[in-house]
């Protein structure tokens, strides 16, 4: 049974008014236990309003969403308990901390279900491990804090929610490089040893070729490529038409297969692009090496 599960789900903005905008259409799509999908798309192709259905931020207009088989809707006044199975982290999540200290930011989700003292202590400093966060700042105020510091503060506030799906939405955005693959590292960390079903939006084809093992496109509002992340950028003349980039690994491996060098199908990490053209290179290289 998949843990989360869409069927023909659509949401339009301002429906009767002059603004109407169809955000979503007709989204119909599975996430199993343990799959780490990435989901890209141009701005404005419905990324965001997508995410925001699968914890019921956003109750659909049509359709239906599903975790573990139960429509999350069927019950509307339950609708809070879902956000403790399905976490989502916004963008800028750091402009959502509202606590004294940081510590208490992390506490707030595992204390709004209801547990003792003891079980909250453990999953704030757990928490705090897994995202790198030093013991010596959890009692530091979060407006005190780095900019990544105070993200990895908002990041580990879901994660003590242990969530069956943890849900990223740009979570690099904003951070230097280094920043950037700290986050995502300690993220792709969490995600292998709880087993937890990860969906990450994001606009860096980087980011999402070094995490995610499949990919889903939105183009328009709705879906048009899910499948695994290898299959998704051989495509890179469909994703250059809807105005999406690519890796820039990719970008090179296309080239040098247009200036006529036998390097293979698309690469689209580094270490793919090192292991395909290492033995070229012991080779000699050249054109149809």
């Amino acid at each position: 049974m998949p843990v989360i599960e869409t069927r023909n789900l659509s949401y339009t903005y301002s429906p009767g008014t002059p603004f109407r905008k169809d955000a979503i259409t007709d989204i119909t799509f599975t996430a199993q236990k343990g799959d780490f999908i990435g989901i890209i798309g141009h701005t404005g192709s419905g990324k965001s309003t997508l995410v925001q259905h699968l914890n019921g931020l956003l109750r659909p207009t049509s359709g239906q969403v599903f975790v573990n088989g139960i429509d999350i809707w069927q019950q509307p006044k339950k609708i809070r308990s879902v956000r403790f199975k399905v976490g989502l982290v916004f963008q800028y999540p750091e402009h959502q901390l509202f606590e004294e200290t940081a510590y208490k930011d992390i506490a707030f989700g595992p204390k709004n279900m209801g547990l003792n003292d003891d079980e909250i202590d453990k999953r704030v400093r757990l928490a705090a491990q897994f995202v790198g966060l030093r013991e010596e700042l959890l009692q530091k105020s979060p407006f005190e804090l780095s900019g990544g510091e105070k993200r990895r503060v908002a990041i580990a506030g879901v994660m003590a929610m242990q969530p069956e799906v943890l849900i990223l939405d740009e979570p690099t955005a904003g951070l230097d490089p280094r920043g950037r693959d700290m986050i995502l590292q300690q993220i792709l960390d969490y995600q292998k040893q709880n087993q937890t079903t990860v969906l990450l939006v994001s606009h860096n084809m980087e980011d999402i070729a070094r995490s995610a093992k499949k990919v889903l496109v939105m183009n328009h509002g709705r879906i048009v490529m899910l499948d695994e992340t290898a299959e998704v950028f051989s495509r890179a003349h469909e994703l250059e038409s809807i105005g999406l980039d690519v890796p820039a690994v990719t970008r090179i491996f296309m080239s040098l297969r247009k200036s006529g060098f036998n390097v293979g199908p698309n690469a689209y990490t580094v270490k793919q692009a090192y292991d395909r053209l290492l033995p070229l290179l012991k080779k000699g290289g050249g054109s149809n090496a």
